[in-house]
Order: structure tokens, then sequence, then C-alpha cells
């Protein structure tokens, strides 16, 4: 039975039991250190859009040490002012019906995480996958955890993975390590609600890519000169920054670099036609926003197959030895492009708000009277 239908058995230990729409009041906590620079942030961010009005949402704002010093990201914060919510800093205790744990590698500085948390329901979101290509750990995963089961005074506890990709490597490791979390059987998909862009008519091979300026976020550079040759009509970065500041390999001159955040993501999206995206072979990511993004700006997306995983037929998944080829046949053929391009937008349609919400509603919320056991 499809995952994906709320209304499926709860066979599955992670399952979290469907009893019919959640009463009004039920009371969501989301947690989070909202100093997050990139996705997570963003996620949370869409998901304070999407919740608020619907449950009792509160956000409670960790101050961990891997973001000292840092501030409230802006995406987040202009979210929780539109919703009328202020961030709760430094709660000594948090109490829900369902509490949810936004990226355990947060804690990774760590050597405690402070609040008592005292829940029905708890989820922990894993932002960041598991384990990394080769199978070496990302981060102390198990580390991270333990702070969290200490905090935690609860009926259940599950593991939340927000794509195939990353459920995979989060199954992996709890195979590996022995722990006895669970993990439910639906994903904590990325909320994607961007405005959609109708592609170009005709395509030109003007290629381009997005990212923080993480050295995770690119491959090396023969593969990089190899997606973005001088003999491609465009080929602009934005996020390039680590780019930029090699100054013993500077890059070629028909490059068109930005550094993050110098230019706003639709607008560096309408100079290409071709979203082309590879990490570093070491690293793999867990959602892939950026990819959503160039989707919805009417861009054809190229990407490794484990980062197409989350989006099925909507990208062209490609080992990376034949972008020329891909790209020489789709502006051969505009129609097959644009068919393509509007056939992947229609699939974002999934990692809706709507979509996001309905899944909340049916799915965690199981009850607004907390057992005794899990009250402090």
């Amino acid at each position: 039975m499809d995952s994906s239908d709320p209304t499926a058995p709860a066979t599955d230990p992670g399952r979290i039991p469907f009893r019919g729409a959640p009463p009004a009041r039920h009371r969501l906590a989301l947690v989070v250190d909202p100093r997050f620079p990139g996705g997570t942030a963003a996620a949370v961010a869409a998901e304070v859009r999407a919740l608020a009005g619907r449950v009792d949402l509160r956000l409670f704002a960790l101050e961990t040490a891997m973001f000292k010093g840092r501030r409230l990201n802006p995406v987040l914060e202009a979210a929780l002012e539109d919703a009328g919510l202020a961030p709760i800093w430094g709660a000594p205790v948090i109490h829900a019906d369902t509490v949810v744990f936004h990226n355990p590698s947060c804690l990774r500085f760590d050597a405690v995480l402070e609040p008592r948390i005292s829940c029905t329901t708890a989820l922990v979101v894993t932002h960041e996958n598991f384990l990394r290509p080769d199978g070496s750990e990302g981060f102390d995963v198990a580390g991270c955890l333990e702070m969290i089961e200490a905090a935690l005074v609860c009926g259940r506890r599950h593991l939340a993975p927000i794509s195939g990709n990353n459920r995979a490597c989060v199954l992996d490791w709890l195979e590996a390590s022995g722990s006895d979390w669970t993990v439910t059987d639906f994903d904590w998909f990325n909320i994607c609600d961007f405005e959609l862009v109708p592609p170009v008519a005709a395509p030109r091979d003007r290629r381009g890519r997005h990212s923080r300026p993480g050295f995770e976020k690119f491959p090396p550079i023969e593969t990089m000169l190899a997606h973005f040759p001088a003999h491609a009509a465009a080929s602009t970065i934005l996020g390039g920054d680590i780019l930029l500041a090699d100054a013993e390999a500077p890059p070629p001159r028909h490059w068109t670099i930005r550094r993050f955040g110098e230019t706003d993501v639709a607008s560096f999206l309408r100079e290409l036609d071709f979203f082309v995206y590879f990490t570093n072979p070491r690293w793999r990511e867990s959602f892939g926003r950026v990819i959503a993004e160039a989707i919805a700006a009417g861009k054809l997306v190229i990407t490794d197959p484990a980062t197409a995983r989350t989006f099925g037929e909507a990208v062209v998944a490609s080992d990376g030895s034949d972008v020329d080829g891909i790209i020489a046949e789709f502006v051969a053929d505009p129609d097959r492009y644009r068919d393509f391009v509007i056939r992947a937008q229609k699939a974002l349609t999934r990692f809706s708000p709507e979509a996001f919400a309905s899944q909340v509603l049916a799915r965690v919320a199981a009850t607004t009277e907390a057992p005794a056991d899990a009250l402090l």
C-alpha cells in the first residue's frame, strides 16, 4: 500500500496512528536553532506558514554552539512575524502534544541539550544525512541523538526522514548502530511553495547552479570545468565564494561567478535554461531544495541519481559524464524541453504546503492528552 495514504494500516512500528483530524488546539512545538543559514531554516519557515492557525503552534529556539554569534535567519524571522509568533528562547521546559526537533546535527559541538522536553510524540527530523556516500558518518549521530533522548520524556519517539535518499541513510545507520529509534513510514519533506515560471520557448545552452558556498556543495574543479565548458553559451554560478577565494587556481574567464546572496535566486535563475547540480562526491543533498527552486523557475535540472531520487522523473539523472549530450538533445528539441519542464512543475505539487499540512494533521497529532508518564 502506498505509504502516502493516511488511511493505510499502522503495520510499521514507526507509523504514527491515524485517528482522524486532530483537535483544533493540538499543541505542536517546533524546536530548532533558528540561526541555520540554509535549507533547514527555510524548511522550518515554510512549516510555520503552513501550520500557523491550524494548530496551537510554538517555536522554541535553541542556542547551539554550532551557530554561536549568528543572527536569527531572516527567512524564518519573516515567517514568524507573518504568523504572529515570537521565538521562545531559553525555555527550561518544552511541553506540547507533539514536539518536532529539527536537524539533530546542530548539537554536534554541544555536550548537553538544556531544555527538558515533555510530549506525547517526539519527531526528530533528519535534515542532514547520517551517512556520507562512502558509508562514513556525516556527524556524531549517536551523540546528538543521545542528547535529545536524555532530554525527552515522551510517549513515543521517531526519526522522520525528509526524502527517500535521506531515509536510506537513516535506515543504514540504524542497522549498523543497533539504535532503538524507530522511523516514520512517511517523509517529513521540505515544503516547496515557489511561484511557477513557464519554460522558455527556445532553450539555449545557458547553464548554471547555485548553493550556499560550502566546500561540500561543489564537485572537483575538473568536474566543474566539464559541466561548465567554454563552448556553453553561458556558465553562471551563484554562491561560488570558494571558487573566487582560490588565488592559486582562479576560475576560467568564461564563468560568471557571484557570491552567495549577491543576487536574488529568482533573478539568477532567469539567466539560464539548464540547472546543472552536482556536489562533492563525499557528500549528498538530503532533500535538494535548490533543485525544486530551479524546477519552479522553469529550468530543466540535471543532477546525480541519488539527489534525483527525491524528485523522480521531474529531473534528469546523470553520472555527470553526459551533460553536454543531454543539453544538446533538449536544445535541439524545444517542444520536448517545454513538455519536460511543465511535467516537472506539476510533480512539485506533492511538496505543497497543503500536502504538508494534510500529512501533519492526519498523521502526527494522535491525541491532545499526554499520558501520565510523559509529564515532568
